[in-house]
């Protein structure tokens, strides 16, 4: 098991009630949580406490996939998510748990994401980067008028 951590902070000109949305809408998810190379496919997504998702990312040079999903631990709208992630590829063992929090500032959000329980395999640093390209995304999706 790992204990990889990996904290995000990053101000998006966007209201929490956007950002949240793009969260848990599977159509935007799709769109911007798949790193630079990478396509998504949402094949499940019930938001709500208890409820689970299920996604895979495909390279597209390669043409390999990831397939994981979780559970919603914890909606707060606007404010808080918190959900575990699972890969399905056994290299990649144990529950990560995610945490996002939304708080309004003057010229949009202030986004906080708290990745704990990485697999040992995956550099923290990756993580990093794929969070970054991820949040970009992100961002050029909510702030677009």
């Amino acid at each position: 098991m790992s204990s990889h951590t990996v904290h995000l902070h990053r101000v998006i000109c966007a209201a929490p009630d956007k950002l949240y949305r793009a969260f848990l809408d599977a159509d935007a998810l799709a769109k911007w949580l798949p790193p630079h190379g990478y396509s998504g496919h949402v094949h499940s997504l019930d938001a709500r406490v208890g409820g689970s998702y299920r996604m895979s990312f495909t390279h597209f040079g390669s043409g390999q996939s990831e397939s994981f999903g979780g559970e919603y631990l914890e909606l707060v709208p606007g404010q808080r998510i918190c959900h575990t992630d699972r890969f399905d590829d056994p290299n990649l063992p144990g529950e990560m748990r995610t945490t996002i929090t939304f708080a309004a500032v003057s010229c949009g959000t202030e986004l906080s994401i708290v990745q704990e329980g990485i697999p040992a395999a995956i550099p923290p640093e990756s993580c990093y980067v794929g969070w970054q390209q991820s949040l970009q995304l992100l961002a050029q999706l909510v702030e677009a008028r």
